[in-house]
Parts: structure tokens; C-alpha cells; sequence
């Protein structure tokens, strides 16, 4: 306890400590302020401290030398052999087809394998599409593998493969196609040769069109034997009908109308036509009917009345009848053009146009072939042409061109 004591002469307290004061020890006024361990103040003190740090980091870099040497050149942490890899997840590849990524590895320490590097390889094996490789200590590789699973067979000349859903080729014996029992149609027009890209855009064509057609339950896929791919924008599908096939455009949506509309008329159309090779149904308002060679050369137009009978039309129908396929669709209404004489295609003699009820359709009795109609505009333009050559003659005793029609 501090107490003020007068001075004399002067007046001025003095603080004195009191040495009986339990409170604390004795404070210094004066006392300079102590520096931390690794601030010294002095410079031996930092030469002191730089020599300890020195002596510390020396002991981390030999401690981890000796660490790294012993798991280099440790034989418990090598890989011995194939017995030493792991392989989950196969069902359609065998070990034998995975082992020779990890040849180099065989002998090499276990945390010198390049994981990733190694999951790339297995990657760009067709059958895997995703693969996952770990360490497991002290001596093993695991590989987990995920396999792709096939959505059709794709042909190519004269054999079978199969594709996945990305549009990846995938081989396969035939011995081991048949112990699957496999049950996928046959796409065709899609090409090893072709982008990765385009060959996935023509299975999710496919894959649309099998969906959408079992999309009620029924499971009318099982009803498509063959599907032509070769235009992604037009799915080409091979009908099987009463021990021949028939070939049916349903484009790239609209599926299931497409479909049933088909399975409606094609028993009506079939008796009309007994030659009908294909049957276009991109079109909103009207259908076309190929025909096989040797069906004739005649182009005739019918209309689907709302009870499904056919009736023959007298002319086929005009470009104003037909409906227009949208923009998308360039490729269909390309590929459709009337049949003329002069210009003929030797696969297709004509082609038949079946319009709904909807649309107008000419009454029935003047039905002309392409050949008469030529002939009728060949003749009426050659008619002025010798009438012309007539009056120019010299000769007046000459008869007009029209005389020798009496005789």
C-alpha cells in the first residue's frame, strides 16, 4: 500500500511501496519491455536462433529421404505380378483384355503407377465407359469398371455389331450375341468412319422413335425389325407385312401418329396397290406411296375418306394440295418429286399420292397418264409451228394443213 509523505521545506508527496502490501511484487518504473524468443535483441542471440532453424529443417529433409527411400526400395510396396491387380464391374470383358494397360507396371513400386494416366487408357477401350483405379496398400491395384450397354445392332456389310447409346461401336462374337438373346433392331447408316457427334445423333434419333412408340404400353417397338439412318432427320423404318417389307419414312418426331395412321390404311393400301414398296408419311395432309418395279407408269392420287376407303382421284394433286413439311424437313420434299416421262428413276416407276379427306379432291373419270399428257403438249406446240410454214409457202394451189384430215 503506496502512502504520501510530505516533504519538508518543499511540500511535495513522495510514494513510497509499502513492503507489507500483499497485493503484488514490486513494480520497476524504469524496465524496458522484454523481446519474444524469435525476435532477439542481441546478436548472438540470432546467430543462435538461425543455427537451431538450420538444424530442424536438416532433420525434416534426412528424415523424409529416409522415409521416401525405404517405400521405394521396399518390396512389400511392389507390384509382384498380375495377381497384384484387381478388376471389379466386368460382365462383357475379360481380365485378358485389361491386363496389357498395366504391363509396364509389373515390378514397378506401387506409388509410382500413373493412376490417372492409367484411367485414360482403360477409357479408350470401346466396351468401357467409365473406369476408376486406386492404390491399396501395400501392394495392390483396384480397378472398377463400368461397361456400356448396347441399344441395337448396327450393320456393316455383311456383319452384325452393336452400338450404345453415345453412338460408340462396340464388337462382339456371334456366340456370345446369341447367349445374350438380344432382342434390338438393325440400324443401318451408321458408319465407324463417321464423327462420334453424328453417330450419336442418329441413335437418339433411334432412341426417340423406340420411346415414343412405347410410350402407351403397347410395345409396338417389337413390331420394327430394320431402321435406316443414313438421314438423321428422316427415320427410314422397314415394316414387316404378310411375308414382304415395307418402308416407311416417319422423319424425326411425331412417331406414334405416324405410326398408327400407318397401321390403319396399310391393309387397304396394300390391296389397291399390290406393288407398294414405301410409304412417306413426313407429310401432314397427305401420304406417298412408292411403288416396285414393273407396277406401271402411270401417277394416279387417292383420298382417305374419314371411314378409311380409298377412292381413285382423277389427277394427282397440285402443289398447292400438298402440305408443306417444315423447314427442318428440306430433305423430305426433295427427295419426293412426281415421276415425269421424260426422266424416270429405274428403282421407282411412280409414285402414288394419298391425300386426307380434307383436302380436295377431282372427280373421278379423266385420269390421263404422264406419257398422254406429254404427247397432248408436244402436240399442241408443234400444230402453230406447221400451220406457220404452211402460209409461207409459194405454192397456192396447194392445200392448207388441215385438208389432209378429211381424207
Amino acid at each position: 500500500m503506496q502512502q504520501s509523505v510530505p516533504v519538508s521545506g518543499r511540500g511535495l508527496p513522495l510514494e513510497i511501496d509499502d513492503e507489507d502490501d500483499p497485493s503484488g511484487p514490486r513494480k520497476k518504473r524504469f524496465a524496458s519491455p522484454r523481446s519474444p524468443w524469435w525476435r532477439p535483441a542481441s546478436t548472438w542471440g540470432r546467430a543462435f536462433l538461425a543455427c537451431g532453424l538450420l538444424v530442424v529443417a536438416t532433420a525434416f529433409a534426412y528424415a523424409f529421404h529416409v522415409c521416401k527411400s525405404f517405400l521405394d526400395h521396399d518390396p512389400h510396396f511392389r507390384i509382384t505380378g498380375t495377381s497384384n491387380i484387381q478388376v471389379v464391374g466386368l460382365a462383357e470383358l475379360t481380365r485378358a483384355e485389361l491386363l496389357p494397360v498395366f504391363g509396364e507396371d509389373i515390378g514397378r513400386n506401387i506409388f509410382f503407377v500413373p493412376l490417372a494416366e492409367r484411367r485414360k487408357q482403360l477409357e479408350q477401350i470401346p466396351w468401357v465407359q467409365q473406369a476408376t483405379v486406386m492404390r491399396l496398400l501395400p501392394d495392390q491395384i483396384c480397378v472398377a469398371v463400368i461397361e456400356r450397354q448396347p441399344v441395337a445392332f448396327v450393320r456393316h456389310g455383311q456383319q452384325i455389331g452393336l452400338v450404345d447409346a453415345n453412338g460408340v461401336l462396340l464388337k462382339m462374337p456371334p456366340g456370345a450375341m446369341s447367349q445374350h438373346h438380344y432382342s434390338f433392331p438393325v440400324l443401318t447408316g451408321i458408319d465407324g468412319g463417321d464423327p462420334l457427334p453424328s453417330r450419336r445423333a442418329r441413335v437418339e434419333l433411334y432412341l426417340r422413335l423406340m420411346s415414343e412408340l412405347d410410350s402407351n404400353g403397347q410395345r409396338l417397338s417389337d413390331q420394327i425389325s430394320e431402321i435406316d439412318l443414313t438421314d438423321p432427320e428422316d427415320a427410314r423404318v422397314l415394316m414387316p407385312e404378310q411375308g414382304t417389307d415395307v418402308l416407311a419414312h416417319f422423319g424425326e418426331d411425331h412417331f406414334l401418329d405416324r405410326y398408327q395412321r400407318y397401321k390403319a390404311h396399310i391393309a387397304e393400301w396394300r390391296q389397291q396397290y399390290p406393288k407398294l414398296a414405301a410409304v412417306d408419311l413426313r407429310y401432314e395432309q397427305q401420304v406417298v406411296l412408292e411403288m416396285t418395279p414393273g407396277a406401271g407408269n402411270q401417277t394416279q392420287s387417292a383420298s382417305v375418306a374419314d371411314n378409311g376407303k380409298t377412292a381413285t382421284a382423277a389427277t394427282p394433286p397440285t402443289h398447292a394440295e400438298k402440305a408443306k413439311p417444315d423447314p427442318a424437313k428440306r430433305i423430305a420434299s426433295a427427295e419426293l418429286p412426281v415421276p415425269s416421262q421424260a426422266a424416270k428413276k429405274p428403282a421407282i416407276n411412280h409414285a402414288v399420292a394419298v391425300k386426307h379427306a380434307n383436302s380436295k379432291t377431282p372427280t373421278k373419270g379423266s385420269v390421263k397418264s404422264v406419257a398422254a399428257k406429254a404427247k397432248d403438249k408436244k402436240h399442241a406446240q408443234t400444230k402453230p409451228a406447221a400451220q406457220k410454214q404452211t402460209r409461207k409457202s409459194p405454192t397456192k394451189n396447194r392445200p392448207p394443213a388441215a385438208a389432209p384430215q378429211g381424207q
